[in-house]
């Protein structure tokens, strides 16, 4: 009798929430996905829609008084990780779940060697000796293709470019092999040539390395050309989710029909860009109900109230949260 794998990342109901003025708001409300082996999940939605959000309480980094967990559960490779004890969860960060932060200039530390920063998960985590670790931070770097890698070991955070930077995060998700990769916004910042460079890595790494992926993001067309499927966000509620080429060819959700508009192309005039209007409100001024019912032409009365994510499709892979077009009663 054969068994099915379970997820490399699994997350059930995940409900996060944020303190602000004083009081606490949700500011993820129960998310759920699954990731298996090989396969690119991704989280996309403007700033401040709960995307790294979501990760941080994946990786139990929520800043103590500020953020809380309080729903919901993450599990990898089926083992239970959230509510774990703090030692406990610090050994499986780095470890079996890699993560590539944003900003990598101030992710890294700039008074320590990037060949000391990628090594330092496999002293951690490996229990390897310092030269064994600064060894394999070489191979690393020459895996995510630093030039020079044994020569610039020594080297500082400042001296790199900042497409030579994002590898060196790369390098140090990866250095101790997980099975799980976190990728928040990991082309911010970067011209267009260098985006591509280092998405081209990142699926590389993924073939090679069997990795699962969630990758958060605001740009659709990297979503267009690495994912396996998409998550739209807004608000902390996930309003979408569908595979790649559906989520493209068939938007449902108002508010991933006005991110796709809004998406500069190359096969369209820049005159039919369409901007969202508004902005995403304050945690403390969020509708109650649906959170997109300020900035959607298609609002009614009913959208007081919050909608179910349903399944509009036969196969059930394609789910939307919406009253009006996700096909509820």
């Amino acid at each position: 009798m054969s068994t099915v794998a379970a997820p490399a990342l699994s997350v059930k109901n995940l409900t996060t929430e944020i303190r602000s003025r004083d009081q606490w708001h949700q500011a993820v409300r129960d998310v759920s996905f699954d990731i298996v082996q090989r396969e690119t999940v991704a989280l996309v939605g403007e700033s401040g829609c709960g995307k790294s959000l979501t990760a941080l309480s994946i990786m139990a980094l929520l800043p103590p008084g500020v953020g809380r967990i309080v729903g919901g559960r993450v599990s990898a490779d089926g083992q239970l990780i959230s509510g774990i004890a703090d030692a406990e969860m610090e050994k499986i960060r780095g470890s079996r779940i890699g993560m590539v932060f944003q900003e990598p200039m101030t992710s890294l530390n700039p008074v320590l060697t990037v060949g000391f920063q990628i090594a330092e998960p496999l002293l951690y985590h490996r229990d390897l000796s310092r030269r064994a670790a600064l060894a394999r931070a070489v191979e690393l770097m020459d895996l995510v293709r630093i030039p020079s890698a044994a020569q610039r070991i020594n080297d500082y955070p400042h001296q790199f470019s900042g497409g030579m930077r994002q590898r060196v995060m790369i390098a140090m998700a990866l250095a101790c092999a997980p099975k799980v990769l976190i990728a928040d916004e990991p082309t911010t910042a970067l011209d267009v040539t260098i985006q591509a460079q280092v998405l081209a890595l990142l699926a590389e790494l993924q073939r090679s390395a069997g990795l699962a992926v969630l990758l958060i993001t605001h740009n659709l067309g990297v979503v267009a050309s690495v994912a396996d499927r998409v998550l739209v966000m807004y608000g902390g509620d996930v309003v979408e989710s569908a595979a790649m080429p559906d989520l493209f060819q068939r938007p449902t959700h108002p508010y991933t029909t006005a991110l796709l508009a809004a998406m500069p192309r190359s096969d369209r005039s820049s005159e039919t860009i369409a901007p969202i209007p508004g902005q995403v409100p304050a945690l403390a001024e969020m509708p109650v109900g649906c959170r997109f019912q300020s900035r959607c032409p298609l609002r009614e009365v009913r959208c007081v109230e919050r909608p179910p994510l349903r399944p509009i499709d036969a196969a059930g892979t394609h789910h939307v949260r919406c009253w009006v077009t996700g096909g509820a009663p």
